[in-house]
């Protein structure tokens, strides 16, 4: 994917995090890029403390498509995977990871929210711990305004 891609796709994740507010859920959001980097093959919003936005999405993928493919394929989400996301992507075989906030930004913000317990472990540790390497890209600065919007005043 081009950085241009990831920022569209980014702001699609972050789109999906919106509805998802919306409907009474933390402001999470995932989405499932194709190989050909532009074309939006699931999305996936937060569900409760353990179904995250990210784990719904691959654990949907890894039922839809097989292993080779989805290697191909990138999942893009608004915040940093978690520790159990960032497993459950990796299991998944999803080779691509974009986010666009770090999880020590979401701390930052949210604090010691007993809804938010967060974890400092970048997902880049858990992926070198792995036997394969899943790119990963993140964060993103210049869309990082706008997804902290729908954070600030939810975690009051």
């Amino acid at each position: 994917m081009t950085h241009e891609q990831m920022i569209v796709a980014l702001r699609s994740a972050n789109e999906v995090a919106r509805k998802t507010m919306e409907q009474g859920h933390h402001p999470f959001g995932a989405v499932l890029i194709g190989p050909d980097g532009d074309t939006v093959l699931l999305e996936a919003g937060n569900v409760d403390t353990v179904r995250h936005a990210e784990t719904e999405l691959a654990r949907e993928a890894s039922l839809r498509y097989d292993p080779e493919f989805l290697w191909r394929c990138t999942l893009v989400t608004n915040f940093e995977p978690c520790v159990m996301c960032t497993g459950t992507i990796y299991w998944a075989n999803i080779g691509r990871v974009v986010y666009g906030v770090s999880e020590s930004s979401l701390l930052q913000l949210t604090g010691a929210h007993d809804a938010n317990p967060t974890m400092s472990l970048p997902c880049r540790v858990v992926i070198e711990a792995g036997q394969k390497t899943v790119e990963v890209h993140g964060p993103f600065p210049e869309v990082e305004a706008e997804i902290l919007q729908l954070h600030v005043d939810f975690w009051r």
